[in-house]
C-alpha cells in the first residue's frame, strides 16, 4: 500500500494571494520550477532556474483566424476549469467555439512540458503559433552561469523560432510542447534529454500518464496515513508533498547533493532577469533539522545522508553552518541539527550515518561555546535577534521600554535567548549519545556540559511566580519580562521529574488569552506592549505588510515545536493533557488551508494570530515539522535502542492505520479501531503486539 499523491490532494485552482490572476503549478524540478504561470497556453509567467532569475517565458502558444493578416490575438484565457493536481495542472479553456485542454508540468529532470488538445467548432479555419520564449543564446544566470534550452515539438527536437499548425473545422489537433533546461557546458544531460522526450513525450496521453506515474515513484516510499479524520489525512499527504516540490538537486558549487528548500516561492521583485530581495530556494540551516525529523520515516533512508554531505560543504572552519546558495554564503543561523541527526539515526539505526555525523555536530557545539558562550554560566549569548530566525522579539528591547524606533541599536539589548539554549542543550545531548555509540571518550564532556546548560536554564531563566521561561540581560542575567512563544520550548527537554514538574506550568499559560487567539499560537503574548497581530512595530511596517515580525504574527516553524512540546508533556504526564494536545493539533492542521476552509492547500510562513489571514505569499512553505508530530503522537511510535514503542495520543480517532512505516530495516503497520477497541502492531507483515484499547505498547526490535 503506498500513498497515491494526485487522488490524495486533486483539487481546484490555486493561486497566490498577491497574484489571484496568475495560477499556481507545482510539479517542480530538482533545478527548474514555476513561481507561477500566466493563465495562457505554453509556459509563461515566472519561471526559475536553482536560484531566481524570473525568467518570462520558455514558449507561448497562440492562435488567430486564418488570414487574419492583423493577427489579432484572443487575449481573454480565462479558464473555463482548473483541475490541479501535484503532478500536473489541467486547464480548460472555452474559446468561442475553439476548446482547449491543456496540461502542464516540470518534470523531475527539467522539463517544461504542455500538452495540448484544440478542438475547432467552429466554421472557420484558425491557426495555432508557437514561440520560443527565450530568445538570446546562453542566457546568463545571476550566479554567473550559462543555460541552454532544447525545444520539441510532438518529441522531435526543433530549431526554428516559430511554428505554426493548422486547424481545421471540426478537427483536433494535440500537440506536446516540451522545453529542457540545462547548463550550457551540460552535453551529455542535454543527449539523454533528448532520447527521453522522443521515447515519453510524443503523444499527449502517453505523456500526461507517463508524468503521473514517474511523479508517483517519490511517493511510493512514503508511510501510508488512513484515519476517520479526512482533513488529518489530507494534510498527511500534503506535508509529503511539499517535500517532493521543496527537493532540490542543484549539483553546482555549494550545493551538490540532494537537499531540501524552504519553498519555491519568494520575497523578491519580479521583474524579469532581474530578481531582487530575500528568496528561499537555497540551504537554510534553520528549517533543515524539522526536515530531518519528518524525512527519517520516509522509506528510503539516503536524504539523512545528502542532507548531511549538504551541510558538511557549508560550515566554516568553526563549525557553524551557514546558508547557501551555489556560489554564495549567508548568516549562520540557530538550529538543533545535531539533535536532529541523533532522532534521524534512532530510525534508521545506520552506524556509517552516525559515525560521519559525528565530528560535525561536535564542531557545531564547540563552535557555539566559542562564539556564544560567556565565562559565568554556561548560558549563550545572541547578539543579532536575527540570527534564531525569531527576528524582533520584544525581549531584546524590554530593557529600553519597548522604543519607537526598535532599529536605534543604542537602544536593543542583547540576551541570553531561551530557543538558542534549548537548541544548544539538545545539541550537546545528542552529540554525548553518538559519542557512546561511536565508544568517544568525549561522552562525558558533552554530558557534563548538557547538565550545565539545563541547570542554569532552570535556574535563571525560569520564573515560578508567572510559570514561564524568560530572556535574560546578557550582563546582569535580568529577565526579560516578555512572553515570548520560545518560553515554552525548554518542555522539549526530558528531564528527572522533579525538576519537570515545576516548569510545566508554561502550558498552562499556553491555554490562557494570552496565547490562545483566534489563531494559536501568537509569536508573543497579546499582553506584551508591542504585541500586533499581523506583524510591524507600534504601527510601523517597516518591512512592508508581508515581511517577517516575531511580535504577534502566529508561525508554523513555532507551533510544530509548541507541539511537540505538548506531545512529550502528554506521555510524561500520564496522558492528562491529551485534549490539548488534540486541540492545537487541530488547529495547526487547519493552518495548512487557504482561510482554513480545508479545501485548498496553501501553508505559508506566517499568519494573523486574530484572523488567520495569510500574510505571506511564500506557498507550500517547508519551515516546520508535522509528519513527525503524526508518527509519535497520533500513531505514538517512538524509537529507543532496540525498543519500538507505541503509545498514542488520543484525539478521538475513530480508527487510524499507518502502512510502511520502515524502522531498523523493518517494516512496521500499527492499527487500531475504536468500534473493536483492538490495537495491534505488524512487523514485516507479522502481529507483534496487541492489545484491547489504546494504550502503550513495547516491541523489541532487534538492530540489523
Amino acid at each position: 500500500m503506498t500513498l497515491k499523491i494526485d487522488t490524495a490532494l486533486h483539487g481546484g485552482r490555486r493561486r497566490l494571494r498577491t497574484c489571484p490572476e496568475k495560477i499556481l503549478m507545482d510539479a517542480t524540478g530538482l533545478r527548474l520550477w514555476a513561481d507561477y504561470l500566466d493563465v495562457a497556453p505554453g509556459f509563461t509567467g515566472r519561471i526559475d532556474f536553482i536560484h531566481k532569475i524570473n525568467i518570462p517565458s520558455l514558449f507561448s502558444v497562440d492562435f488567430c483566424k486564418r488570414g487574419d493578416e492583423a493577427f489579432q490575438k484572443t487575449k481573454n484565457y480565462e479558464p473555463a476549469d482548473v483541475l490541479w493536481e501535484p503532478s500536473n495542472v489541467c486547464i480548460q479553456y472555452d474559446l468561442s467555439g475553439i476548446k482547449l485542454t491543456e496540461y502542464k508540468f516540470i518534470t523531475e529532470d527539467d522539463i517544461a512540458v504542455s500538452c495540448m488538445r484544440w478542438k475547432n467548432f467552429t466554421g472557420q479555419e484558425f491557426e495555432i503559433h508557437f514561440r520560443k520564449g527565450i530568445v538570446q543564446e546562453n542566457l546568463k544566470t545571476t550566479y554567473d552561469e550559462k543555460l541552454s534550452v532544447l525545444y520539441f515539438l510532438n518529441g522531435e527536437k526543433t530549431e526554428v523560432y516559430e511554428k505554426v499548425w493548422t486547424l481545421k473545422p471540426n478537427e483536433t489537433v494535440e500537440l506536446c510542447i516540451a522545453a529542457q533546461v540545462c547548463f550550457s557546458d551540460e552535453s551529455k544531460r542535454m543527449e539523454a534529454c533528448c532520447d527521453r522526450i522522443k521515447e515519453s513525450f510524443s503523444f499527449v496521453d502517453h505523456a500526461i500518464s507517463n508524468q503521473k506515474m514517474e511523479y508517483q515513484k517519490w511517493f511510493d516510499q512514503a508511510p501510508e496515513f488512513h484515519s476517520s479524520n479526512a482533513l488529518l489525512d489530507r494534510t498527511w499527504a500534503y506535508r509529503w508533498f511539499i517535500y517532493r516540490h521543496s527537493m532540490m538537486k542543484p549539483e553546482r558549487g555549494n550545493l551538490k547533493d540532494t537537499f531540501f528548500c524552504e519553498g519555491r516561492s519568494h520575497k523578491m521583485t519580479k521583474t524579469p532577469y532581474e530578481p531582487d530581495g530575500w528568496e528561499f530556494t537555497k540551504l537554510i540551516p534553520l528549517s533543515v533539522p524539522m526536515h530531518l525529523l519528518d524525512l527519517r520515516w520516509y522509506g528510503k533512508k539516503d536524504y539523512g545522508k545528502t542532507i548531511l554531505h549538504t551541510m558538511r560543504e557549508n560550515q566554516d572552519e568553526e563549525g557553524e553552518f551557514h546558508c547557501a546558495k551555489v556560489n554564495w554564503h549567508g548568516n549562520a543561523y540557530a538550529n538543533f541539527f545535531g539533535w536532529s541527526v541523533w532522532q534521524y539515526y534512532l530510525v534508521s539505526g545506520d552506524m556509517a550515518y552516525a559515525r560521519e555525523a559525528l565530528p560535525l555536530i561536535k564542531k557545531q557545539v564547540n563552535a557555539w561555546k566559542k562564539r556564544y558562550g560567556n565565562p559565568e554560566d554556561y548560558l549563550l549569548i545572541q547578539q543579532i535577534h536575527q540570527l534564531t530566525g525569531m527576528e524582533y522579539q520584544p525581549s531584546y528591547w524590554y530593557f529600553h521600554n519597548f522604543p519607537e524606533d526598535c532599529k536605534d541599536m543604542d537602544l536593543y539589548t542583547p540576551v541570553k535567548r531561551v530557543d538558542r539554549n534549548v537548541y544548544y542543550y539538545l545539541n550537546a545531548v545528542a552529540v554525548a549519545h553518538i559519542c557512546e555509540l561511536c565508544k568517544d571518550p568525549q561522552q562525558y564532556q558533552y554530558e557534563e556540559l548538557a547538565e550545565g546548560i539545563l541547570h542554569d536554564m532552570l535556574e535563571k531563566m525560569w520564573d515560578q511566580e508567572t510559570g514561564y521561561f524568560y530572556d535574560l540581560h546578557w550582563k546582569t542575567n535580568e529577565k526579560a519580562y516578555v512572553k515570548n512563544i520560545v518560553g515554552a520550548f525548554p518542555l522539549l527537554i526530558e528531564c528527572e521529574n522533579d525538576k519537570y514538574e515545576k516548569y510545566q506550568t508554561c502550558l498552562d499559560v499556553l491555554s490562557t488569552s494570552e496565547f490562545d487567539t483566534n489563531c494559536p499560537f501568537p509569536s508573543v503574548s497579546t499582553a506584551c506592549p508591542v504585541y500586533t497581530a499581523e506583524g510591524g512595530w507600534k504601527g510601523r511596517f517597516f518591512k512592508g505588510r508581508n515581511g517577517c515580525v516575531w511580535d504577534g504574527p502566529t508561525w508554523p516553524f513555532a507551533n510544530s515545536i509548541i507541539l511537540d512540546a505538548i506531545g512529550a508533556t502528554c506521555k510524561r504526564d500520564g496522558h492528562k493533557r491529551d485534549d490539548q494536545f488534540a486541540t492545537y493539533f487541530n488547529k495547526y492542521t487547519r493552518l495548512h488551508y487557504y482561510g482554513g476552509d480545508g479545501v485548498i492547500p496553501y501553508l505559508v510562513e506566517h499568519y494573523n494570530s486574530q484572523t488567520g489571514e495569510c500574510i505571506s505569499d511564500e506557498v507550500d512553505y517547508n519551515h516546520s515539522y508535522y509528519i513527525d508530530l503524526v508518527v509519535k503522537y497520533i500513531v505514538g511510535v517512538s524509537v529507543e535502542g532496540d525498543i519500538f514503542t507505541v503509545d498514542p495520543i488520543d484525539i478521538g480517532l475513530e480508527y487510524f492505520s499507518m502502512k510502511n512505516l520502515h524502522v531498523l530495516n523493518y517494516r512496521i503497520d500499527v492499527e487500531f479501531e475504536r468500534n473493536t477497541q483492538k490495537f495491534s502492531v505488524y512487523v514485516d507483515g507479522v502481529i507483534a503486539a496487541q492489545r484491547s484499547g489504546i494504550g502503550k505498547m513495547d516491541v523489541l526490535l532487534k538492530r540489523l
